[in-house]
């Protein structure tokens, strides 16, 4: 079975200790096989925050798989934002701004969706679809197939639509004919599951609620999720069968950090069937 930690809108600068801590205790249990990082990893793209987050990433114990969200990108540097916008970012994370972790199990491809002449929007273009897609026609049968960007997909309430990646419509159809399961996101602090028909194959947005934050939303704390493929729950989610017994199945977990015990704690799990020729 193959572990997978999604982190997401740490915004360093705005990181709580505690909470640090306890995702570190939890990647220390969980040991993933690799950690994605979908974006906005520091609040304002200053050296000390990205050096804070070289840090934390260094002390999961697992290869990291980031991509950078608006926040990444120097706000009030404007010569900074314009001439060299991921200098910053580069220095932690490699200059490759999409890169892709392949494993037996795994296929995890990332897509730079932020623009530096953008506040906040998210955009994915023509040849970032067809690159990704790709990659995926050329995954094996055996590998999760999941792309990672920043702004969500799709979204689940009215009013946040205006977050929409631009160009989403397109790349999800054209992403789904080429094989994937799921699309992972981040940039609206709201975690959620939600299973996208009506086109060529089904396939799921994963969205990440803030890691370790304080600019969490009312009706989401801190979170964190993990998947685990090869694997399928019992009706309570607390036992798990190999893909072989149970048919291919990802278990989609969230994980809340429970401010009382100070520890993230699992909170929903979410099965996943993906469709296979």
């Amino acid at each position: 079975m193959s572990v997978l930690l999604q982190i997401s809108d740490t915004h360093f600068g705005t990181e709580q200790a505690p909470v640090v801590e306890a995702l570190v205790a939890l990647a220390a249990q969980q040991r993933p096989d690799v950690v994605v990082l979908s974006g906005d990893i520091t609040q304002r793209a200053r050296p000390a925050q990205f050096r804070a987050a070289k840090v934390f990433v260094d002390r999961l114990g697992a290869p990291v798989l980031a991509v950078p969200g608006n926040h990444d990108i120097a706000l009030f540097d404007l010569w900074a934002r314009l001439t060299r916008p991921y200098a910053r970012y580069a220095t932690v994370f490699g200059a490759d701004l999409e890169p892709v972790h392949s494993s037996q199990d795994l296929l995890v491809v990332g897509v730079n969706t932020t623009r530096a002449w953008r506040h906040k929007n998210g955009e994915v273009s023509t040849e970032q679809i067809d690159r990704v897609a790709n990659l995926l026609t050329a995954a094996s049968p055996q590998q999760l197939r999941l792309v990672v960007v920043h702004q969500p997909a799709a979204v689940t309430q009215a009013e946040e639509r205006s977050n929409l990646l631009r160009g989403h419509h397109a790349a999800l159809r054209v992403w789904s004919a080429a094989g994937a399961d799921l699309v992972l996101g981040g940039h609206i602090h709201l975690p959620y599951t939600l299973a996208l028909h009506g086109l060529a194959r089904r396939l799921w947005v994963l969205q990440a609620g803030t890691a370790v934050s304080s600019r969490t939303r009312p009706e989401a704390p801190n979170s964190v999720n993990i998947l685990r493929w090869g694997a399928a729950s019992s009706a309570s989610g607390d036992q798990a069968q190999t893909g072989s017994e149970a048919g291919e199945c990802c278990l989609i977990e969230q994980w809340d950090f429970a401010r009382h015990d100070q520890v993230f704690v699992r909170t929903a799990v979410t099965p996943v069937m993906p469709e296979r020729a």
